[in-house]
This record gives C-alpha cells, sequence and structure tokens, in this order.
C-alpha cells in the first residue's frame, strides 16, 4: 500500500517540476504568450497556481490518514488522534472491537465517499473555472476582432492613396482581439488539464484508503445468524405431507361425483 500510494504524491511531483522547467525554457514565449492581455491571462495563470497548490495541500492532508489507517491495519490502533477524514470509522472501532455488522459498514463507507468527494468538489470547481475563463477569453477576443474589423471598414476611404497604409495599420486592433482570444483559450486549457492530472492523481490515493479500508472491514463484518435447517426441514416435510393428502381426498371426492 505504501508503495502505491507515494507513487502518487512523486507523479505529481515529477509532472509539476516538468511543467515548470518547461516553461522556464520557453520563457519569451509564455510570457508573449500572457501579456497578450495580461489582465485575463494573468488571473488564468493565478487561478491555475492556486488549483496546483490546492491539489498538493489535499495529498498532503491524506498522509495522516494513511498513516492512521496503516497502523490500524498493521497494529489495531484505534485512536483518533492526527485523523479528520478517517474519523467516523475510528469513532466505530472505538466501540466495536471484533466486528461491525453490515450496515455499519455501509454507513462508514458513505460517509468516507462523501468526505472524499467533498475534497473532489473544490479541485473540479477550479478546472472548470480555467475552462470558462478560457471560453471567455475566446469570446472576448472575437468581439474585440469583430469590432475591430468593422471599425476599420467604416473609417476606410477607397478614394485616398493612403488607404493601404491605413488598414495595415487598423489591422492592429483586430489582431490583437485574435490574439487575446486564442492564448486565453490556450493558457486556460493547459491549466485545466494540468489541475485534472494532479487531481486525478489524487483521487487515485483516495481510492487507495477507500479500497484498503473496505477490504480491511469487510473481513470483520459480523453475518446474520444461519438459519437452523435442522429445525425448517422437518417442518416442510410435514407440510408437504399434509398437502400430498389433501390433494389425495380431493381426486376421490371429484371421483365419487
Amino acid at each position: 500500500m505504501a508503495r502505491f500510494f507515494h507513487s502518487y504524491l512523486n507523479r505529481m511531483v515529477l509532472f509539476t517540476t516538468l511543467l515548470f522547467v518547461g516553461i522556464i525554457y520557453f520563457y519569451a514565449d509564455f510570457m508573449q504568450i500572457a501579456s497578450a492581455n495580461i489582465w485575463l491571462n494573468g488571473v488564468i495563470i493565478g487561478t491555475a497556481l492556486f488549483g496546483i497548490g490546492l491539489c498538493f495541500v489535499q495529498m498532503i492532508r491524506l498522509l495522516p490518514e494513511y498513516k492512521w489507517l496503516h497502523g490500524l491495519i498493521s497494529g489495531g490502533r484505534r485512536g483518533t488522534d492526527g485523523v479528520h477524514i478517517l474519523r467516523p470509522v475510528a469513532q466505530v472501532l472505538s466501540h466495536r472491537q471484533r466486528a461491525v455488522s453490515p450496515a455499519v459498514l455501509d454507513s462508514v463507507a458513505g460517509m468516507v465517499q462523501i468526505k472524499f468527494e467533498d475534497l473532489r468538489e473544490s479541485v473540479r470547481y477550479i478546472t472548470n473555472t480555467l475552462i470558462f475563463l478560457g471560453l471567455l477569453g475566446t469570446f472576448w477576443g472575437l468581439i474585440l476582432t469583430i469590432g475591430g474589423f468593422a471599425e476599420l471598414i467604416g473609417s476606410l476611404d477607397m478614394s485616398d492613396e493612403t488607404v493601404l497604409g491605413a488598414m495595415q495599420v487598423g489591422l492592429t486592433r483586430p489582431l490583437a482581439g485574435m490574439t487575446t482570444a486564442f492564448t486565453s483559450s490556450l493558457l486556460g486549457l493547459a491549466g485545466s488539464l494540468a489541475v485534472g492530472f494532479l487531481s486525478l492523481q489524487v483521487q487515485m490515493a483516495q481510492n487507495v484508503i477507500f479500497n484498503e479500508l473496505i477490504d480491511w472491514l469487510s473481513v470483520r463484518v459480523r453475518g446474520a445468524n444461519p438459519i437452523d435447517t435442522t429445525k425448517i426441514l422437518p417442518q416442510i416435510d410435514a407440510s408437504a405431507r399434509e398437502l400430498t393428502r389433501t390433494m389425495h381426498s380431493l381426486e376421490q371426492k371429484i371421483s365419487q361425483i
């Protein structure tokens, strides 16, 4: 379990390191893209950095939960120190020394799933926000582009000899709008992919903890009392014989009619 769990954290660190190394290596191109619309692209970059940091925070928060669960499985530790997500499990096990009922197992599994899902919702919202900001920049850039072309066409005087120069100068605003549209879309999608990949690693680590917990608890589920067949079978046999006698009696009465 330790090897699989820590592999997700190592994968996150490696991915983030490669991401920042790539940004540093292509620093000039990155700054050119970011400066196309410094305000919108700055918000997108800041949101992506916040999402990356939040994924690492959530992964680090899982470490005490993992250590507690590992200690529970290996040594039977039942305290609640240092655990928050798995606190319902610790509270249930503190009152049950040997076994739990299936209903308690389902209740505990549901509570842990809800807590994990609540943690994922915040990162999922940031991913959707990055996509939204990218689309917002796209439409904003298209509006600037269309407005710039409309203004350019309306201001051109075809009888003027310098119309080509005026057209060249007037193309600056539409091209700036297209730059805003493409750069914001690029940063928004790239940020959502980066945060989504890190969020996937956190979710897989959560699944490791959840599956190990359920497997450990399933062994300790207290089943229902088995049915005493030595008492039930004679009753079934007597009922069958009585039904047979009734059928024979009914056949005899029918034949006499």
